[in-house]
């Protein structure tokens, strides 16, 4: 397991130049990824990047909420309860109540499967399946990640195990090539 903390984050703009994004790893180019993991802060309502052929998981992690307005419909991002939906879509953000956090999985649905889920300690994840990678974001609490210690804030990707003690909280993902 790495362990990839919050000043090591490679920090960018956006690709529509309204707001600054936090990358914390990538497999692939900077122009072509199969997969990208990185924490924005919205400070403001406007509308999201275009990521085409790509799908987004978004985990708000900090702050309200934010209503995301698309052609669609309406797409509730809260804390806590990742929202999937396609790269390409168009849409308008409004934060609920302030300045919000987000953290975000966007990968290429026809190279890999991605699963994003908010576990709470006591949990563990033994790791080490074939084609996997696991990324972890700490929240708070005790976590371990290949017996490493992992503070809120930073991120463990790799193979595993991943122990979250009583009361940790984060987001877990789980890549695997399809």
């Amino acid at each position: 397991m790495r362990i990839h903390l919050p000043e090591d984050f490679v920090t960018m703009p956006w690709r529509n130049g309204g707001g600054l994004t936090h990358e914390i790893a990538r497999q692939g180019s900077a122009d072509s990824f199969v997969w990208r993991l990185s924490v924005a802060d919205v400070t403001a309502d406007g509308p999201f990047s275009a990521f085409p052929g790509l799908t987004r998981v978004l985990t708000v992690i900090a702050g309200a909420g934010l209503v995301l307005r698309t052609p669609g419909g309406v797409i509730e991002a809260r804390p806590l309860s990742p929202v999937r939906f396609p790269g390409d879509l168009a849409v308008h953000c409004r934060r609920i109540a302030g300045d919000v956090r987000d953290f975000n999985v966007i990968f290429d649905a026809r190279a890999v499967a991605a699963a994003v889920t908010v576990p709470a300690g006591p949990f563990e994840v033994e790791g080490r399946t074939p084609g996997q990678t696991l990324a972890f974001l700490a929240l708070r609490g005790r976590v371990l990640a290949g017996g490493m210690a992992v503070p809120a804030g930073a991120v463990a990707t790799g193979t595993g195990p991943l122990v979250l003690a009583e009361g940790a909280r984060g987001v877990l993902v789980r890549l695997r090539a399809i």
